[in-house]
């Protein structure tokens, strides 16, 4: 009975081929929509916990802006931090460097340039692929030496930069180290973590003249103190600016947790507008249904007169709209992995300095065939408990 029930509501389908798919139309968008943008919010997810699993989610980003006339010394900074050996690691100011970024005559406008200790490359996750990194008396001597992105090393000297120099604004610095690439895509890195070059700090605050900095990094080994790191940083830079004011303590961790947090809100309510072409789907397969039933009421009839019971007049069309809704579903999955394999294909050309996928989960997927095929049986039923319900006489009067 149910293998015929099937049958019979496949064949229904089938002999109104596009009717039915038009009636599916609002399914497959909707099965479609939801697919793909819980994909871009699992890809963009996975891009900000890539980024700061590179970065360091131990980290605590300190910026210093000062009180008044107030301000804190890099020794006061480090003695701070070295009072708490237990709970933090290494330590580095990072104070920038304006200028522009020449080699020869050729300016890089969107390369960061950035003063460095000598732990910062490990701290942030760096790798020197050529040459050394920053060291210890390049500090105590404000040696003009540089390390360099793999960027600039590939595209201003052809992947032979060590030993060279490049000038950083009115500056020239002997470039000793080139680290390994971050971004694996090298067709277009301009502006990106690998368009960087770094220079000791203390070089840095005197090209600039000053003795502080207004940012840091600083390493919290056991990312379970880092509440209690980031607490002894807070009441540290209060008591040394006698305010409240002029510092701010950000947790990697933290920061990672509050954008991830974000990024589902918005998915969660893109989710929410796309899963109203569902319901659209829905009422769409209740209207053609209860047409359905107008056509067929004398074959309703002629069903009744012979013996069929409602339940099985309601099982037929109730199946039906159920098989119309999860051909729907089954379309929208196909063609939600078909926009999603065509997005991460052009997604790599209009954000190449950000590695991005469009990720469908399995879940995501499950959940909307099972809404889809739901909503059939929902927005079915209703014309098929009138067809079932139908006067036999009256249903082989009809013309």
């Amino acid at each position: 009975m149910i293998y015929e029930t099937f049958r019979e509501a496949i064949q229904n389908i089938w002999s109104n081929k596009f009717r039915t798919f038009l009636t599916m139309l609002g399914i497959i968008i909707g099965v479609t929509a939801v697919i793909v943008i819980v994909g871009l919010g699992n890809g963009m997810t996975q891009s900000i916990e890539s980024s700061f699993s590179d970065m360091g989610t131990n980290i605590l980003s300190v910026q210093v802006m000062g009180y008044g006339s107030r301000s804190v010394k890099v020794s006061d900074f480090y003695a701070l931090v070295e009072a708490h050996p237990d709970i933090f690691g290494d330590v580095s100011p990072t104070p920038s460097i304006s200028g522009t970024v020449k080699v020869g005559t050729t300016s890089y406008s969107y390369t960061s340039v950035k003063g460095v200790s000598e732990s910062y490359l490990d701290i942030s996750g760096y790798k020197i692929s050529t040459g050394r990194g920053i060291n210890y008396v390049d500090l105590t001597d404000n040696k003009k030496v540089c390390v360099v992105g793999a960027y600039i090393d590939r595209v201003a000297y052809g992947g032979n930069s060590v030993g060279q120099t490049v000038k950083i604004g009115s500056e020239k610095y002997t470039i000793v180290g080139v680290l390994e690439a971050k971004i694996t895509d090298l067709s277009n890195q301009e502006g990106s973590s690998d368009d960087a070059i770094f220079v000791p700090y203390t070089t840095a605050l005197r090209v600039s003249g000053s003795s502080t900095s207004s940012s840091y990094a600083v390493t919290v080994p056991d990312e379970n103190h880092l509440s209690e790191g980031k607490t002894i940083l807070e009441n540290g830079l209060k008591a040394l600016l006698n305010s409240d004011s002029g510092y701010q303590v950000i947790s990697m961790s933290e920061m990672l947790s509050m954008m991830t947090s974000m990024i589902n809100m918005v998915v969660t309510i893109l989710t929410a507008i796309a899963a109203i072409s569902l319901l659209v789907g829905g009422i769409g397969i209740m209207n053609i249904m209860m047409v359905s039933v107008t056509e067929r009421t004398r074959e309703i009839g002629i069903r009744k007169a012979l013996g069929a019971k409602e339940r099985t007049i309601l099982g037929l069309f109730v199946t039906e709209a159920a098989v119309t809704s999860a051909l729907g579903g089954v379309l929208g999955i196909g063609l939600g992995y078909l926009l999603s394999a065509a997005a991460n294909k052009i997604l790599p050309l209009i954000m190449s300095d950000m590695d991005m996928t469009v990720a469908p989960s399995l879940t995501s997927v499950a959940v909307a065939f099972g809404i889809s095929v739901g909503i059939g049986v929902l927005f079915g039923y209703l014309p098929a408990k009138r067809a079932a319900r139908l006067n036999p006489i009256e249903a082989l009067r009809y013309d």
